[in-house]
């Protein structure tokens, strides 16, 4: 089945290249020129991959991104200014997966979508149906996809996910952050270990009850990080 991508910019000229680009690998691709389109667009659609740029109009794309985290795990790649880390760091908080800084080259956005999409089928066709890993007030169903801590239901974006059960496979296990960057972003993506810190810190505004003071996602100083229950 055609894979299905939705890509947002104000620049119509960038869509049309990426679209033609992205058609001539049989995807299918949906376009949006504003952020409240965008919204709108995902919310009703099934999409595979969302490519997002950061400055459109009505609504900018870290608020696209941060609502449609609110009921979505799809893979969001953000298009960002060259050189500006900041956008790159505030993408990564709202919940993006990765990003592409511009001006880009169109094989390399294909490249970065297709080694996205690639992770996540091979993801999937690990999962074990009904395969439920727990260890003490934490389940994750790895069907699902879910996470629930002491009963609750804790929705996570598709990276925070991997990352969690990562460590909880591997209780007490210290992992670097360039080993998780390797493992979990795979050995092609071109960020830097900030990316990790990022989503760890995320994570654990999510799951733990006092995040300055972790009780499940730990740090080895000087070492990276661990889950202990």
């Amino acid at each position: 089945m055609a894979k299905k991508v939705l890509v947002v910019d104000d620049e119509k000229l960038i869509v049309k290249g990426i679209r033609f680009s992205l058609e001539q690998d049989e995807m299918k691709v949906d376009c949006a020129y504003d952020g409240q389109e965008a919204l709108d667009m995902a919310r009703e659609g099934d999409y595979d991959l969302i490519l997002l740029d950061v400055m459109l109009p009505r609504m900018d794309g870290f608020e696209v991104c941060r609502a449609v985290r609110e009921f979505s795990n799809v893979p969001i790649v953000m298009l960002t200014a060259k050189g500006d880390d900041m956008d790159k760091i505030m993408g990564l908080e709202y919940g993006a997966d990765d990003y592409i800084t511009k001006p880009f080259n169109i094989l390399e956005v294909k490249a970065r979508i297709k080694a996205i999409l690639r992770r996540v089928k091979s993801r999937e066709a690990e999962e074990v149906s009904k395969n439920v890993v727990t260890s003490g007030e934490v389940s994750m169903d790895t069907d699902r996809r879910s996470l629930r801590i002491a009963g609750e239901d804790i929705n996570l974006t598709s990276k925070e996910f991997d990352m969690l059960l990562l460590l909880v496979n591997h209780p007490g296990k210290v992992y670097s952050r360039e080993s998780l960057l390797h493992t979990i972003w795979g050995s092609d993506y071109p960020g830097d270990a900030r990316t990790v810190d990022v989503h760890i810190r995320r994570l654990r505004e999510k799951i733990e009850p006092s995040p300055s003071d972790p009780k499940y996602v730990h740090t080895k100083w000087g070492v990276g990080y661990y889950f202990q229950a």
